[in-house]
């Protein structure tokens, strides 16, 4: 079925809206968060540590959280991990007040947010394509939609809003995301019902079912791209995130405020390049835009690293952001038109588990480097990697792979079940 690719069904709009609240909070808790460990500490392995923390649990449960996933109701297990991240919140927020916040606290809590977003996020993403039917100009409509409402509320307007409301109590911006996480949970309670896993799915083992969803992506040349590309870069993207506040404060010369106004200007970046990315796809075409996107981001974080002052480092940021907003929706939407309904969850967690997986990795490279070389030296480190991934992976994203794709979706429908780690089709696979 193909929906008029005029309008979005009435539950987008409550998805979108959900998102959109959560993202807020999102936003101000990621402005508060290394400012809440400066606080603490002047050590930047302890701040590789919290920043690392959250991106963990992609690492031990993210294959078997996508298969889980496809065994669950999507819409109840987001709502399940809106709530429970709504109430793990008023921990910290409880020890911020009892003057007894510290270090290992905040990696706690961050390791157990990250765990919540890692069903959400698998949950959200396996959601859309069945809302919206598998059409792919809806998808790519719908993802520019939410991409843009994100990265405005976590990005534009939630870290001013963090960085103003620590003033105010460092309980205060933790609370703040709290309320938007229960708020989201009660929008996400409203929306439509989507088919459940047949019976006979449930009763697959576990274990086999995860190893079906990692083998799809790897013996496909186009999803493993699309999979490679988040991968390296969040390894380059930690290690310039573990040090930013530093950089900021100390090459910068830009305190709280300011360090919250720089992270508006990545996100104003990534505004415009979630509503330029349909734009680009069809002039240059989806493969083509992606390589593009890819080495924007690494020229602009070369900028960065060898920007003179805060104006300069705020324009490579505000790059960078358009970047990787345009990558994001572009990504994607690809992604959900050509992988069949039953090994979405699972699709999306074990590429999503890539990506999340390297960026430990990233942080603790960040802090080691600005250690031992410079506080410069992780952003020129990130640069480099961006750029060479482009290189690598242009062909297994290109044009014609990524028609064939389309193509070969299309003619199958994206059947539910496919044979275990096969793609739908050979044409679509790209396999040399």
């Amino acid at each position: 079925m193909t929906l008029d690719t005029g309008t979005l069904p009435a539950g987008f709009g409550r998805l979108w809206t959900a998102q959109t609240v959560s993202s807020l909070g999102d936003g101000v808790t990621h402005a508060a968060l290394p400012l809440l460990a400066l606080t603490l500490t002047r050590d930047p392995m302890a701040l590789a540590a919290v920043t690392a923390a959250g991106t963990l649990p992609w690492l031990f449960f993210g294959v078997l959280g996508g298969a889980l996933v496809d065994r669950w109701d999507r819409r109840r297990t987001m709502q399940f991990a809106d709530t429970a991240r709504a109430l793990l919140l008023a921990i910290p927020a409880a020890a911020a007040v009892l003057d007894v916040l510290s270090i290992p606290l905040l990696a706690a809590v961050a390791f157990l947010l990250g765990l919540g977003q890692l069903f959400f996020d698998t949950a959200a993403t396996a959601y859309l394509p069945d809302l919206l039917h598998r059409d792919p100009a809806l998808l790519e409509r719908a993802n520019s939609r939410l991409r843009g409402a994100q990265t405005a509320m976590s990005g534009f307007a939630g870290p001013p809003a963090g960085s103003a409301l620590l003033t105010l109590g460092r309980a205060v911006p933790l609370l703040a995301d709290a309320v938007s996480f229960a708020l989201s949970a009660l929008l996400v309670r409203t929306l439509p019902a989507t088919p459940r896993p047949a019976p006979e799915e449930t009763r697959e083992p576990l274990l086999r079912q995860a190893r079906a969803g990692a083998s799809y992506v790897v013996r496909d040349r186009l999803l493993l791209g699309l999979a490679l590309r988040p991968a390296v870069g969040n390894v380059a993207f930690l290690a310039v995130e573990t040090v930013l506040a530093l950089f900021a404060h100390d090459r910068l010369g830009i305190g709280a405020h300011g360090f919250g106004l720089l992270l508006t200007a990545e996100a104003a970046g990534g505004l415009l390049g979630a509503g330029i990315a349909s734009r680009l796809a069809r002039r240059l075409g989806t493969g083509t835009a992606l390589t593009c996107t890819a080495a924007v981001e690494g020229l602009a974080v070369l900028g960065l690293a060898a920007a003179p002052d805060p104006y300069a480092a705020g324009v490579a940021l505000a790059v960078c952001g358009a970047a990787m907003g345009a990558t994001m929706v572009l990504a994607p939407s690809l992604r959900q038109a050509i992988v069949p309904a039953g090994l979405m969850g699972r699709v999306a967690s074990t590429s999503r588990m890539l990506a999340m997986c390297a960026a430990p990795a990233g942080a603790f490279l960040g802090g080691w480097l600005a250690t031992a070389c410079g506080i410069r030296a992780p952003l020129y480190a990130a640069a480099g990697l961006l750029l060479a991934m482009t290189a690598v992976t242009a062909s297994m994203t290109s044009d014609r792979r990524v028609e064939a794709a389309l193509r070969a979706a299309a003619r199958a429908g994206v059947p539910d079940q496919p044979a275990p780690g096969e793609p739908a089709e050979e044409e679509a696979s790209g396999v040399v």
